[in-house]
């Protein structure tokens, strides 16, 4: 099977959330993940993930990582002017009401990221995991970061004592985007935390252990939610067939 298209963690990352039109999520992803994912690697980049929002039947949301902002550039300009999108891209298009909801991101700190399997991923046509991916995501005060020191300092290792390890932690790229044919959300301070489980109940699991934990229930928490600025959100995903990240 073929590799990803990068040979070490991703250092910035997309969050793309994307509205489709009523009932057009599974074309999409039929389309995405037979015709899209080898070219974006060969362009430079790696596609980290692709999921249903279980809390949406129109929304698609996906992950795809780039070695640094340089890299970015060239890589979405060889991707988007080339043969493979100037093909298949309106069809995608069709599928879209709104694809602008881009969250531009990185590591929070070193080993926080997505580390890039070396294997391949699995072929078009497979069936999709029975997995759960959870993506919550705080927003801060532009310009503060006691709410991103706060879960990487406290609320990751707390979450890894109580159950699997999350898979990335990441905080908001504040470089500015240099592909302009494709927007992202601007004035933007937030923490992303990535996690997976063998279903949904595994999760509930560890959020209530969480709330339990007596370091994250009296002060962990507490600071994180006087720190934010917005009630955060979480992501409920399934992952399809060919996501790496499952």
């Amino acid at each position: 099977m073929p590799t990803t298209g990068l040979s070490g963690p991703a250092a910035v990352i997309e969050l793309r959330q994307y509205t489709l039109r009523p009932r057009r999520r599974d074309e999409l992803i039929e389309l995405f993940d037979r015709e899209f994912v080898e070219p974006q690697e060969e362009a430079g980049m790696s596609v980290l993930g692709q999921f249903r929002d279980l809390d949406d039947p129109d929304r698609f949301v996906w992950l795809r990582g780039f070695r640094d902002m340089t890299t970015r550039h060239r890589a979405l300009t060889a991707f988007y002017g080339g043969p493979v999108w100037a093909e298949h891209g309106p069809r995608a298009n069709d599928t879209m009401v709104d694809s602008d909801d881009v969250l531009l991101l990185r590591p929070a700190s070193a080993g926080t990221g997505f580390a890039v399997p070396s294997v391949g991923r699995p072929a078009v046509g497979a069936p999709a995991p029975d997995r759960f991916v959870a993506a919550t995501v705080w927003s801060f005060r532009p310009g503060e970061d006691s709410g991103v020191v706060l879960i990487r300092d406290g609320l990751l290792p707390a979450l890894s004592e109580t159950g699997p390890a999350p898979v990335a932690l990441l905080a908001t790229e504040p470089a500015p985007n240099t592909f302009s044919r494709l927007p992202v959300r601007t004035g933007e301070n937030v923490a992303v935390l990535v996690a997976s489980y063998p279903d949904e109940r595994a999760y509930r699991r560890h959020l209530a252990g969480i709330q339990s934990h007596p370091l994250a229930r009296d002060e962990i928490l507490p600071g994180i939610a006087r720190a934010q600025t917005a009630a955060p959100r979480t992501l409920r995903l399934a992952p399809t067939g060919r996501s790496l990240l499952s």
